[in-house]
């Protein structure tokens, strides 16, 4: 049987048989005998309920109807999620990848992302923490710690949410200061050197006062090296801080005052030449061939002197980050009365990125990266909301946001072209936004759901210039702009709306359906750009989604529930090229997709068969095809010696450069024997392959993990064991190539095992 045939039938296999895959790694730790031994049949087996604010007031996410998952903070705490990208190993269609290897993360939610290395541009996902949006992608990495819950919402979002998105929204909302005294510490210890602290002191400073602190700290983990010297690269250096006040002023008005900080100088991950590295004839002769590559942990790094000392680097600097954030919120309510509340969101945040990123994977200066960013951003959002009326529920809101970023962009391309790049810039945006959404309950079981927002938002790009850095006898230099400081400037109109209907088939039974459109922030392309094509303004992108779902608790122990979308896609965001002339041929930049179509489903199941054991299984699919695009063949353009652009009709073709499946589940058995808990789990996670834009495929991908557990009974104090990526599987996260004969892979981590303890009071 051909691979790819083979590939296709286990796919199809595993999809058919969610129950026996969960059931594999408890049974092969315990044997059905012990669980029937150890399982206390006096105890009455039952899922806890799962409270969400996913639109803004707290429910039970059975009764949302939007296709959501919730993960709790205690969960990703005990699997050692520390950063968003982990995310999804335990969510359908969720998809968060390092694009070349560097800081700045690829979003997709069932398929909808934009692959843009830039740091201008925002995202088809909305990132909010504690309602604040985080606009920019690169703002999302710092440390996930002291959580409450996740929440991920696929499908546009806006009419109740601070930004418009296409793909959907990821909310994190933290641990809120206690009445009482409460505080806690978890440390770890893993291969490779790799440690980790979190800690919170929360309680009462006065009767209507609390306030919470909490930390995390990450050292070491260093698991690979350089090829060449054997130098190690890895480790991680960040350190988070969160304080919290949460005031009670009177019966009807709360104010809670969060401060956040922290520092990343972790280094980056490397890559490996998986085709190898043949250097430029011309100016990179002097340099060996490098053999493709298959080993994971080797990689390869190098600066010139000439370069680190024109960028303020050292020329011994292995690929690193030294970023800082800071920020604010203050969020106010206030209840009018028993059925009117107003909330008053106000959010300050600064962020700082310098990263040096070797897109060679070598020691030849042909693709090396550094950049130094800064990103301010305040914004303001205001809310009217009625409260527990019987029939009809409303909120109405305006938002207002201002962001700047200024960006300097050092490439060296001395051994490919013989000179180096600066670009420099400063963007600015500012959006206003009035939105509404309001459910009606037509009779006891349906309900209608409507509502909508009006956005116009200003993005201007000013001072843009790029210049070429000049070599001579390795000293650089920056030589004359091949761009003039130039500006663009993009004004948009937008309106987005959902409607809804969710009809209670049964207490236990919530079926929806809804139409909805997104809008995505249109954008500029801000990475190398020599030409005035190629700093105009990429338009928004709309998206109009249709979904049907149901919410089902089967029992008491079995929940399942599953959503089907269409998506008809226009004016898609996408990185590719245009033709400029003759002379010049080619160049990157973001273009607009006419039309594209998207669809798939996704099914996600909690069981608890007995007291003490859980299942969970997730599966998630989807396709799309190109229903009106005409593109630009760079290939063909190329072969006809840049005489004119040849353009390729990619109407009825699928959409390649995301993974059509994902699937993935975990097991929990906890037991008492005498004096002790017991706890073991497992969880496990499926990534299909990806076929990308220039041939190469990011080869599909299982991961495994596992923890055991043990606390003494009545005791305020746990240990476990760890491993994850148990089975050592060799994968990569990412393909890409910044130029064509350096095709490089970001590896996933190796197998890594360790220790936790936990105390709390």
């Amino acid at each position: 049987m051909p691979a790819r045939h083979c590939n296709a039938y286990y796919r199809l296999r595993f999809a058919h048989y969610p129950f026996v895959l969960a059931s594999a790694p408890l049974m092969s730790l315990f044997g059905a005998e012990a669980l029937a031994q150890t399982a206390d049949p006096q105890a009455t087996a039952a899922l806890a309920p799962v409270t969400v604010t996913a639109q803004r007031y707290e429910e039970s996410a059975q009764n949302v109807g939007i296709a959501l998952t919730a993960l709790q903070g205690q969960d990703l705490k005990d699997k050692g999620v520390t950063q968003v990208n982990d995310l999804q190993n335990y969510v359908p269609n969720l998809d968060i990848v390092p694009q070349y290897g560097s800081g700045n993360p690829l979003f997709r939610i069932r398929g909808v992302g934009l692959k843009d290395y830039g740091s201008n541009n925002t995202s088809t996902v909305g990132v909010y923490l504690d309602q604040v949006a985080l606009p920019y992608p690169i703002q999302t990495q710092g440390q996930l710690f002291d959580l409450e819950r996740v929440e991920v919402l696929r499908g546009p979002q806006g009419t109740l949410y601070g930004r418009n998105s296409t793909a959907g929204a990821i909310n994190f909302i933290t641990n809120k200061p206690t009445r009482e005294l409460h505080g806690g510490l978890t440390a770890n210890y893993g291969s490779y050197h790799a440690s980790s602290l979190e800690g919170f002191l929360s309680g009462p400073l006065t009767e209507d006062l609390r306030a919470r602190l909490a930390f995390i700290t990450e050292q070491g983990g260093a698991w690979q090296d350089n090829r060449v010297t054997g130098q190690s690269l890895g480790d991680k250096d960040n350190t988070s801080l969160r304080a919290q006040f949460d005031w009670d002023a009177t019966p009807g008005i709360n104010f809670n005052l969060t401060v956040h900080g922290g520092k990343d100088q972790s280094d980056s991950l490397g890559s490996r030449l998986y085709q190898g590295l043949v250097p430029n004839a011309t100016y990179g002769g002097g340099y060996a061939t490098i053999a493709p590559e298959s080993n994971s942990k080797q990689t390869g790094w190098g600066l010139t002197p000439g370069f680190a000392k024109f960028t303020g680097l050292s020329a011994h600097d292995k690929p690193h980050r030294d970023n800082d954030n800071t920020g604010l919120a203050l969020t106010s309510k206030f209840d009018l009365d028993d059925h009117l509340s107003v909330t008053s969101i106000t959010a300050v945040d600064r962020f700082r990125r310098r990263e040096y990123i070797d897109w060679d994977a070598s020691v030849i200066p042909q693709s090396d990266e550094y950049f130094d960013s800064k990103i301010n951003v305040f914004s303001q959002e205001l809310r009217l909301a009625s409260q527990d009326n019987e029939r009809f529920n409303w909120q109405t809101g305006l938002y207002f946001a201002k962001d700047k970023l200024d960006e300097q962009f050092y490439s060296d391309f001395s051994a490919n072209l013989g000179y180096g790049t600066f670009t420099s810039y400063e963007q600015k945006a500012d959006t206003y936004g009035v939105f509404a959404q309001g459910d009606y309950r037509l009779t006891d079981t349906l309900k209608l759901i409507a509502g909508v927002r009006q956005e116009r938002e200003h993005r201007e790009l000013e001072d843009f210039t790029t210049q070429r850095i000049l070599v001579n006898s390795g000293v650089y230099s920056l030589g004359p702009a091949s761009f003039p400081a130039a500006d663009s400037d993009l004004r948009s109109d937008s309106t987005s709306w959902k409607l809804g209907l969710e009809y209670q088939f049964s207490p236990s039974t919530l079926l929806y359906s809804t139409i909805s459109r997104g809008i995505k922030s249109g954008g500029f392309t801000a990475y190398n750009s020599s030409y005035a094509e190629q700093i105009a303004p990429v338009k928004p992108e709309k998206l109009l989604a249709y979904e049907v779902g149901f919410k089902s608790d089967l029992t008491r122990t079995l929940r399942l529930n599953g959503s089907a979308f269409y998506y008809d896609y226009r004016d898609q965001q996408y990185q590719s090229q245009v033709w400029i002339s003759q002379t010049v041929g080619n160049v990157g930049r973001l273009v607009n997709i006419p039309k594209s179509k998207i669809y798939g489903y996704e099914l996600e199941l909690q069981w608890e068969p007995i007291s003490g054991l859980t299942l969970g299984q997730y599966f998630g699919t989807k396709k799309g095809k190109y229903v009106d695009y005409q593109g630009l063949n760079s290939t063909a353009t190329r072969a006809a010696h840049y005489a004119y652009p040849v353009y390729t009709d990619f109407s009825g073709q699928a959409l390649s450069n995301f993974p059509e499946t994902s699937y993935g589940g975990q097991v929990q058995y906890v037991w008492n024997v005498p004096g002790f808990t017991l706890s073991a789990q497992s969880d496990y996670s499926y990534h299909d392959s990806i076929q990308g834009s220039s041939g190469t495929t990011t080869r599909a991908y299982w991961l495994a993990n596992a923890r055991l557990g043990l606390a003494p009974a009545g005791s305020n104090w746990s240990v476990a064991l760890w491993a994850h990526n148990l089975f050592d599987k060799d994968y990569d996260l990412y393909h890409g190539s910044f130029l064509s004969n350096a095709q490089i892979a970001t590896a996933g981590e190796p197998r890594t095992v360790g220790v936790q303890a936990n105390y709390e009071f």
